[in-house]
């Protein structure tokens, strides 16, 4: 209950409440996409700081082979599961979004720790970064294989012919969001000490009302698109609930056996719970248009979004306290 009474935990209910009484409160895209990029960037900068000031030890590189493991398991994790009820083109795509991270729950979770005074590495934001493509990659081999196995039974015409590998791993690495977080990483990393005195009033004082001013927003977006679900199969809501839950114990497991710090292993088991609603829905939208939008977007911001900045992120920080 004392981490529900965060002032930004609450400032997400209630944009979840206005949205699902139909209020007119909206918080204009530009200003979402602008408060979205400080976020990232505020992110970066903490992150490359602490990184000036520890270094590249064997701790940073062990959680970043765990963060890439965990990007590469769960999405195949996911498909092999979902593909029992689903076409293979729905299981890919919401495997991907599923398979990738959300930057806001990461950023929350970053926050709580904070409050809590539990320590973690600023390299997470790294491992964060480098979880944003494998699904996608993969996502998109899957899509193909079914568009190859289609044609080769006559099914049908493909909605979309193979996407070029190419082309998709270019926009999954050079996505704008995800080449700020790494510059402003490297920028901290840079400046040092000297740097995060000077950009403290803008990366530190501020961050708290942004992210509590952009949580309303995803409130808000998180109440319109439950709607989308009504009428879906029981087994995907199960997944969006249960899924984070089977991915974070993963992820546990994993930090366990490699013997990573409380912190760490939070923003691990957050990261592989967490399901992308931003970065990944605009990628599979162009690269596999034979799923339903509707099913990945709505299950990853409209079920799972909420249930981890709600339920998860003091779950997942009180099973790492707990097993560590």
């Amino acid at each position: 209950m004392q981490s529900f009474f965060d002032p930004a935990i609450l400032f997400f209910v209630f944009g979840i409440l206005a949205g699902s009484l139909k209020s007119n409160l909206e918080i204009p895209p530009q200003i979402s996409r602008f408060l979205s990029l400080y976020l990232l960037m505020a992110l970066g900068l903490k992150g490359g700081f602490a990184l000036a000031h520890s270094g590249l030890t064997a701790d940073v590189l062990v959680s970043l082979g765990a963060a890439l493991a965990m990007a590469i398991l769960v999405p195949l994790l996911g498909y092999l599961s979902l593909r029992r009820f689903l076409n293979g083109f729905d299981a890919a795509a919401i495997a991907a979004t599923y398979g990738s991270v959300s930057a806001v729950t990461f950023i929350t979770t970053v926050q709580y720790l904070d409050t809590q005074g539990i320590s973690f590495g600023g390299h997470m934001a790294a491992a964060m970064a480098l979880m944003e493509s494998p699904a996608i990659v993969l996502a998109v081999v899957l899509a193909n294989h079914a568009r190859q196995k289609a044609k080769a039974q006559g099914i049908g015409a493909a909605a979309g012919g193979n996407t070029p590998l190419r082309r998709i791993l270019h926009e999954a690495l050079t996505d704008g969001a995800q080449l700020l977080l790494l510059g402003a990483m490297l920028i901290g990393i840079l400046t040092g000490e000297a740097g995060q005195a000077a950009m403290k009033p803008f990366s530190v004082d501020l961050f708290k009302g942004m992210l509590a001013f952009f949580l309303l927003d995803m409130g808000l977006l998180a109440a319109r698109n439950m709607g989308k679900l009504k009428g879906q199969s029981l087994g995907l809501l199960v997944y969006a609930f249960v899924g984070p839950l089977v991915h974070a114990s993963l992820a546990l497991g994993m930090a366990w056996v490699l013997g990573m710090s409380v912190g760490n292993t939070a923003l691990l088991m957050v990261l592989a719970a967490s399901a992308s609603y931003i970065a990944v829905p605009a990628v599979i939208r162009h690269a596999i248009p034979e799923a339903n939008p509707s099913l990945y977007f709505g299950m990853s911001l409209g079920l799972t979004f909420p249930f981890n900045i709600l339920v998860g992120i003091p779950l997942y920080v009180h099973a790492a306290q707990h097993w560590l």
